[in-house]
């Protein structure tokens, strides 16, 4: 027995434990279904959309190139926190060694900032498409669009590396349970027996940079497609372009009102209840309503989606 406790504590002793979301439900079972089943969804979802984008030759365009990465980002996005969640509901172990918190918390950051840096970019490719539409095809040509992406890749993982090390090198001498489901920097900071105030400082600035950059370019491209098309005397071009941005406003307004109340509200609007629940809604819920935004009224992807079923019914009859 003393051998047992004696190996737990040093096993554990250095770790970190995430209370996560199920201690506090009164119905864990349930819930433990429901974000499994979300979870499922959110992959096939996001896995079927970067198919039939890669699949189908009428998507190969600088817009749904755009749309595949996004659904990359929130695949990978939702992988990184869920299943260790799920599992250690399952096992019944919440212990997460100081390494893997650090590696969940790069790559949560570099994903999140990645995201947000690929938004304004596809702010720019509907600047682009509806504002010059003659040039368009030479201004987003494959190259540019593949360059745009690394770029977007770069700059967010620019975030993970500056907020990772500086987080994990606080020294935790209080409780190390984080009311939290995975390991995000707020929550950490929380542990923390030393003065953080400086750091959460330049976090917030840095997290301020990080928005405002890609908010300037949002809003400056859609202030000039708004000009443009008042300029248009179609109504089928005024219906077309409000289609076009139409999803991608609903997905921004989203992703960085989450953003803007985990990093920039001041620390008395936040409660461990509060912040749990707009992590999940933004880490959990929105790789699920994503897809479903650019897909429903969109109607290349509703008829992609067709061909590509049709296609499977005709090749499962021709078998049979």
């Amino acid at each position: 027995m003393k051998q047992t406790m004696w190996l737990e504590n040093r096993t554990f002793g250095t770790d970190f434990i995430l209370l996560g979301l199920f201690s506090q439900s009164k119905y864990p079972t349930l819930f433990y279904s429901l974000i499994f089943i979300i979870f499922i969804v959110a992959l096939t979802e996001n896995a079927t959309l970067v198919l039939l984008i890669q699949s189908d030759p009428h998507l190969h365009t600088p817009m749904y190139f755009f749309i595949s990465q996004l659904s990359l980002m929130d695949m990978m996005y939702i992988s990184v926190t869920v299943p260790k969640m799920l599992l250690d509901q399952v096992i019944g172990i919440h212990h997460i060694s100081a390494p893997s918190c650090g590696i969940q918390m790069f790559l949560y950051l570099t994903l999140a900032g990645a995201e947000f840096f690929l938004l304004s970019a596809m702010s720019y490719d509907r600047y682009m498409a509806i504002c010059h539409p003659l040039r368009y095809p030479i201004l987003m040509n494959h190259r540019v669009c593949i360059l745009l992406a690394i770029v977007c890749w770069f700059l967010g993982s620019i975030d993970g590396f500056m907020l990772t090390p500086i987080t994990m090198s606080f020294p935790f001498c209080k409780s190390r349970e984080i009311q939290h489901f995975f390991c995000e920097v707020p929550a950490l900071l929380k542990l923390s027996c030393s003065d953080t105030s400086l750091y959460e400082t330049v976090m917030y600035l840095c997290c301020v940079l990080m928005l405002l950059i890609p908010v300037i370019v949002i809003l400056s491209s859609y202030s000039l497609i708004l000009l443009t098309v008042c300029r248009m005397n179609s109504a089928t071009g005024h219906r077309k372009a409000f289609a076009t941005c139409s999803s991608h406003i609903t997905v921004v307004f989203l992703f960085y009102g989450a953003a803007v109340y985990t990093y920039m509200l001041p620390a008395s609007y936040h409660t461990a209840g509060k912040d749990m629940m707009v992590s999940v809604f933004y880490t959990i819920l929105t790789p699920v309503i994503n897809p479903l935004i650019y897909s429903v009224r969109n109607k290349d992807i509703t008829a992609a989606l067709k061909k590509m079923v049709w296609s499977k019914q005709a090749l499962a009859n021709f078998h049979k």
